[in-house]
């Protein structure tokens, strides 16, 4: 069997069924490449209650730790499409706005508060002017 072969059948049903744990060949690509793949685990990610001010509502995601090797090691802030690329899933809108400097594993999110129904009425009123 060569290598290649037996790097593709390391499928993502193989990946999940053993704990979803990435292999050391997943490190190597970028979390964009990964994204197409689709070979990051996302069942070990814990996600918090949000929680609000006046402006924002606010959420923290904790990353496992071989989920959390494969972020930025020069600690800037991911886009949408990177930080669901390394596993993390939820609605549209969060903006990963903090880095927690000593748990770096622990991504900080936030959006503008009704962010949900601001959207729903701007998509309504766009069907409406159709």
């Amino acid at each position: 069997i060569s290598s290649r072969t037996a790097r593709n059948s390391n499928s993502r049903g193989e990946r999940e069924r053993s704990g979803g744990n990435t292999t050391q060949e997943d490190r190597n690509y970028t979390p964009e490449e990964r994204a197409r793949r689709g070979t990051m685990p996302s069942s070990q990610i814990q996600y918090s209650e949000k929680y609000y001010d006046d402006t924002y509502e606010y959420r923290h995601v904790v990353l496992p730790q071989d989920i959390a090797k494969a972020l930025p090691k020069n600690g800037r802030l991911l886009s949408e499409i990177e930080w669901r690329a390394i596993g993390v899933q939820q609605s549209r809108g969060w903006i990963h706005y903090a880095i927690h400097k000593p748990e770096p594993h622990i991504m900080l999110f936030r959006r503008p508060l009704n962010y949900q129904q601001q959207q729903q009425a701007a998509q309504r009123a766009s069907v409406a002017a159709r």
